[in-house]
């Protein structure tokens, strides 16, 4: 392969920023959309659209023989990757505001550190460690304060917060069945599987719960947006993105969504942008790229290669 990360900032700084404010608006989507819908359709709707948009792509691609061969992890990782925490993130929105869910996803990188630690064995240093639990502490810190200031809360905030957590927690656990299983398979047959699979497995909770009133053109729009600009746009942008700047780097786009989601929700919603969040956002940003890696140790290692 080559060397992804020697293309210099220009040839993919605008497509970073793209992708950050992006998956920042998944949250705003998310938002309209269960309001209407319900989580549980909104999900189920997000990843439809989004397998019925990137199909079309993969067949011209001619990457449909991989897909084939390898469809059972392929379909399995969609599940974990997508139908879980889209459900659960479409459900927690609802609950406490858009900006905190976004901040709250930013702990990916936490939790996929743990889970490649534990899973495939990748070793962590003491100042990795120090990141895991500062990360982890600004965590306990946001959840235990945040929501009582953000101005919108219901008496589920604190199981909307564990929502998001175990939401992250899938990604991140999705992440290292990536490495493990995946690894070599075109990413474009990946994330259309991924898509089919979390459609499949979320077909039938969808319509089950689907709303008794059609839900309105605003809500629709929504939905149509988060599959087609966050979901599938998206994945073609982050694959290009790991190409062109290397895997650390495309990590490092969790770091910038929340602060576009914060942005979309104060605009759009009039959530309130409390110090403390930021406060704690800055803790999570600063444990998470210790614990991964992104500062502190890369130096270290001068002939490790980067592992995302």
């Amino acid at each position: 392969m080559n060397a992804p990360a020697t293309q210099p900032v220009s040839a993919w700084l605008g497509e970073f920023v793209l992708l950050a404010a992006l998956w920042g608006a998944s949250f705003l989507f998310m938002r309209l959309g269960a309001s209407e819908f319900g989580p549980l359709p909104t999900a189920g709707l997000r990843v439809l659209l989004a397998t019925l948009f990137l199909w079309p792509i993969l067949l011209r691609h001619g990457q449909w023989p991989a897909l084939r061969r390898h469809w059972r992890p392929i379909l399995l990782a969609g599940v974990i990757n997508s139908a879980i925490p889209f459900a659960l993130f479409s459900w927690a929105v609802l609950h406490i505001a858009t900006g905190l869910t976004s901040i709250l996803n930013a702990t990916v990188p936490l939790f996929g550190a743990l889970v490649a630690w534990m899973w495939l064995g990748d070793r962590i240093s003491r100042l990795r460690w120090l990141g895991l639990a500062l990360g982890f502490v600004g965590v306990a810190l946001l959840a235990w304060r945040a929501p009582a200031g953000t101005g919108f809360k219901t008496e589920h905030a604190a199981w909307a917060i564990a929502a998001s957590l175990v939401a992250s927690s899938c990604y991140a656990i999705a992440a290292s069945f990536a490495r493990r299983y995946l690894t070599g398979l075109p990413p474009l047959a990946t994330a259309t599987g991924s898509q089919l699979g979390a459609t499949l497995g979320l077909a039938l909770h969808a319509l089950w719960f689907w709303p008794a009133q059609m839900p309105g053109l605003r809500a629709w729009a929504a939905i149509v947006a988060i599959a087609v600009l966050c979901t599938g746009i998206a994945y073609i942008l982050y694959f290009r993105l790991i190409a062109h700047a290397g895997p650390s780097r495309a990590l490092a786009v969790t770091f910038l969504a929340p602060v576009f989601a914060l942005l979309y929700g104060a605009v759009f919603l009039h959530e309130a942008i409390t110090p403390w969040m930021i406060g704690c956002g800055l803790i999570i940003v600063c444990g998470t790229m210790l614990s991964t890696g992104l500062i502190g140790t890369t130096r270290a290692r001068p002939g490790a290669t980067e592992r995302a």
